[in-house]
């Protein structure tokens, strides 16, 4: 699974500050982006450093190719992004929380100035982001920490040199860094406030089709082949978790649900949990090489809120990818249809406009906690 990317507008929240009864959040919001910002220096001076590794200045060349492939083949935005650097001597950029109900994939919403209601709070402090797990386990939710290596400021911080590369995703291979730097400039071509399936779902699809672009026609046959061999993992798995999602969200809307009978449920979402590790261990046997425990972890810990995550980044991204297909894989007519689409006032009329250009169902679940009545 591809990390939930997040969004913190450093701007926006310094000046909600008069405003807003969570103080502590919004300054640890601001003051982390700023000491990003701080960290970041321009590519050209990383490489003039002699006491830069050669291994890192290759990499950083590496973003440069990919950076301007991003505006010349992809039609993503010509700015500052992406073109500095910052050594954050951490594990991640910020770390999420993710909360759904016990019996419910929907995601609880947190509201932001400019970013609207989305479906995770991050924190640029691990320790943070794990006392508000546990206060949402004390609300009887179900909750999800992980590390998160890159987030998009919808090109707001542009002015003050972009978003820039980071030690968190710097090493990662090159078909997953090319990936990673068009989902997060394609999020400043477009952002629907308080839509996070389709925002996630669109800049996922930017990522797969651009990615799959950069390796035939700038990679080599070695990353070709380590990219290959990664992703048909992750196909295996995604189909796997949706296949998963569909199955508990049968459990969820079942006539037991709906009589609230929760413990014939909880026998229900058991079961589909143990036919979930079942399959996934019989998948991991066939996987070869170094990556084959890449989702251990995940698996161990997979709960809702790790599948509702999950689904912000994968319901809609089948749709996106054929309304490329039936704008001739041009990227100009993609972001102008896109464009309209997200500029329908409701989630159900953008999804029935995605629907009607490509003739995909959309069977997602909602993503935004409206109700709260699942079984909490």
């Amino acid at each position: 699974m591809r990390p939930l990317f997040a969004l913190t507008l450093a701007g926006a929240a310094l000046l909600s500050l008069s405003g807003c009864a969570d103080l502590g959040y919004y300054w640890q919001s601001a003051s982390g982006h700023i000491g990003i910002m701080r960290a970041a220096k321009p590519v050209p001076e990383w490489l003039a450093d002699p006491a830069v590794s050669a291994q890192l200045k290759a990499k950083l060349e590496l973003t440069q190719r990919i950076r301007r492939f991003a505006v010349t083949e992809l039609g993503l935005p010509d700015n500052p992004s992406y073109k500095s650097y910052a050594d954050l001597h951490r594990a991640a950029a910020v770390w999420n929380v993710v909360a759904a109900p016990p019996y419910s994939l929907t995601l609880k919403s947190w509201c932001f100035p400019v970013a609207g209601c989305v479906g995770y709070r991050g924190y640029y402090d691990e320790a943070a982001a794990k006392a508000e797990a546990e206060a949402q386990k004390k609300l009887d939710m179900e909750v999800a920490v992980y590390p998160v290596p890159a987030y998009s400021t919808l090109g707001w911080m542009n002015w003050a040199g972009g978003d820039p590369l980071l030690s968190t995703f710097i090493g990662y291979p090159e078909g997953e860094l090319a990936r990673i730097v068009f989902h997060e400039l394609a999020h400043q071509v477009l952002y629907v406030a308080g839509d996070t399936v389709f925002n996630e779902s669109y800049a996922t699809a930017v990522e797969r089709i651009g990615g799959a672009m950069w390796l035939q026609r700038e990679a080599g046959e070695a990353a070709r082949r380590e990219y290959s061999q990664f992703d048909a993992q992750r196909q295996d798995f995604r189909a796997l978790a949706l296949n998963t999602r569909r199955a508990l969200t049968q459990v969820y809307e079942s006539p037991q649900a709906k009589a609230k009978d929760w413990a014939a449920v909880e026998v229900m979402k058991q079961a589909a949990m143990a036919d979930f590790r079942a399959r996934y261990a019989k998948l991991r046997e066939g996987w070869p090489g170094p990556r084959q425990g890449a989702y251990d972890g995940w698996v161990a810990r997979a709960n809702n809120a790790a599948f509702g995550a999950q689904g912000a980044y994968d319901d809609l991204v089948p749709s996106f990818e054929k309304l490329f297909e039936r704008e001739g894989h041009d990227w100009p007519r993609f972001y102008t249809e896109v464009r309209r689409i997200s500029r329908l006032p409701t989630e159900e009329e953008r999804r029935s406009a995605l629907q009607a250009a490509t003739g995909i169902l959309q069977t997602h679940s909602d993503h935004n906690d409206k109700n709260g009545d699942h079984g909490a």
